[in-house]
């Protein structure tokens, strides 16, 4: 898949389907909207999406962008894998906030992208101050011989999947409901750093893996996880927060791998399939603490306790 960080002068040759939006997580609703502008596609014209580096809320409220369950490089592989052709990864700024309706449909998708179809969520809003929708996009393309697509929410549960939704389960802890509007495990991935090597002193060596800033994580606890390295999965455990038993300050993400013997400093590990195992909290001694660890093993060992 070919990514563009900036748009063309002008339209390519070949006409484009193009599917909008953040698309934060890739859910199950992100997903049917991809496949149906994989669908419109006709001979000779490419796939592609266009996102954004970071949400727009980050440029139309600043400070009160949520979290994101998704990096940007995870969402343009989960874009490559779903099989489309080129994703128009752009900022959301002030060029792009203050086109109207038209302008945007005009300037941005047929005059430099080429778009022959566009393909977004049925209640997609865009334009200055959100004026357009899909019904004007259906109209004002249709005289142009161009198409407008709106496709209908995805529901689970007979609710609408969305990615404000999935936050609320990841930060509720409940990490098998966020899996299931995903439409895969969500997953945390970050380089293995050195951490305070405690873990090696009380006999679960951890990876102290550094996830990028603005990725949503779970409340702090201890989970049951799968973790993936070079290849091979790995049943574990991660511990998120600050350590307390040692008055930690720092929230940190440790990683313990069940029958993994080995060093990770400097590679990627991912870890996926959260399941909450319990709290954290502060133990009166380290001999306590490693009782507790032990317990926590059991889950691994035998998840059905959990």
């Amino acid at each position: 898949m070919k990514v563009h960080h900036a748009l063309p002068d002008r339209a390519p040759d070949r006409p484009r389907v193009v599917a909008i939006g953040v698309f934060d997580g890739f859910h199950l609703g992100h997903q049917a909207i991809v496949r149906a502008a994989l669908r419109e596609r006709r001979a000779g014209e490419r796939s592609a999406v266009l996102t954004f580096r970071e949400h727009p809320s980050a440029f139309l409220r600043p400070g009160q962008e949520p979290p994101m369950i998704a990096t940007l490089e995870e969402r343009v592989n989960a874009f490559a894998r779903a099989g489309v052709d080129e994703a128009y990864v752009l900022p959301f700024d002030a060029a792009i906030a203050s086109l109207t309706p038209a302008q945007f449909l005009d300037e941005t998708l047929a005059g430099r992208i080429g778009a022959r179809a566009m393909v977004v969520g049925e209640h997609f809003r865009f334009g200055h101050k959100r004026a357009g929708d899909v019904p004007f996009a259906t109209s004002y393309f249709a005289a142009q011989g161009r198409t407008a697509i709106g496709v209908p929410n995805a529901l689970a549960d007979g609710e609408r999947v969305s990615s404000t939704r999935i936050r609320a389960a990841l930060q509720a802890g409940d990490g098998e409901t966020a899996d299931r509007l995903l439409g895969a495990p969500y997953a945390v991935r970050g380089t293995v750093t050195f951490g305070a090597g405690r873990g090696h002193d009380l006999g679960f060596p951890t990876a102290n893996v550094a996830v990028p800033a603005n990725k949503l994580l779970p409340p702090d606890g201890v989970y049951r996880i799968i973790g993936r390295h070079d290849g091979r999965n790995y049943p574990g455990l991660v511990s998120i927060g600050t350590n307390p038993t040692f008055d930690g300050r720092e929230r940190t993400v440790e990683a313990w791998l069940l029958d993994f013997n080995g060093a990770l400093y400097g590679e990627e590990l991912a870890l996926r399939a959260f399941r909450f195992v319990r709290a954290q909290r502060r133990f009166d001694s380290v001999d306590e603490l490693i009782a507790q660890m032990h317990e926590d093993a059991a889950a691994v060992k035998f998840p059905s306790v959990v």
